[in-house]
Parts: C-alpha cells; structure tokens; sequence
C-alpha cells in the first residue's frame, strides 16, 4: 500500500495535520447519515476532482464500513449525472483493481 500522502506533515507540521484528522473524523462520523454514505459521498468527490487514488482510498473504507460496489456504482452515476463522465473514467482507474 501506498504511503500516506500527509505523511510529511508528521514532522514537517504535526499540528496541521491533527487538525486535518480531527476534521475528517467529525466529517465521517456516523450521524444522521451513516459513514458508508459519507464515504461514498467523498469518493464520489474525489473522482469529480480527478483524484484517483482518493477515489482508491475511499472506495476500500467504504467497503469495509459495508458498502456494496452496486452502491459505488450507484454513487458514481450520480456523479456523472451532475459532473460529466470525466469522473466515471477517474473511478475507472482507480477501482480497476478493487472491485475485480
């Protein structure tokens, strides 16, 4: 697996990056929506920013939190709905791997 891509801010700026997992943390908390939609939700961003190793990323936690890839499929429709098929290709890439 790939290195963490904050990594460097352990040394470089610890206190940036504490405020960074304390904000994904609250942002991925389950509340009113569980984390596997909030997971999803992010990959979905992430593949309308072209971030396919975001899209990696939170593809294998939503699966993990027990999202189906009929769920990821569904989300990423969504996407290419309202952000064009740029980011089905970005998904395309990046959950070649994951959801053989």
């Amino acid at each position: 697996m790939l290195e963490h891509p904050l990594k460097i801010y352990e040394e470089l700026d610890p206190k940036l990056l504490d405020l960074i997992n304390k904000t994904r943390d609250l942002a991925l908390a389950d509340g009113a929506l569980p984390k596997k939609t909030k997971l999803l939700i992010a990959m979905v961003l992430d593949a309308v920013q072209g971030t396919s190793d975001g899209v990696q990323s939170l593809a294998r936690l939503a699966i993990k939190e027990g999202a189906t890839k009929e769920e990821i499929a569904e989300a990423l429709r969504v996407a290419q709905y309202i952000c064009g098929v740029g980011c089905v290709y970005t998904a395309a890439t990046a959950l070649k791997e994951i959801l053989k």
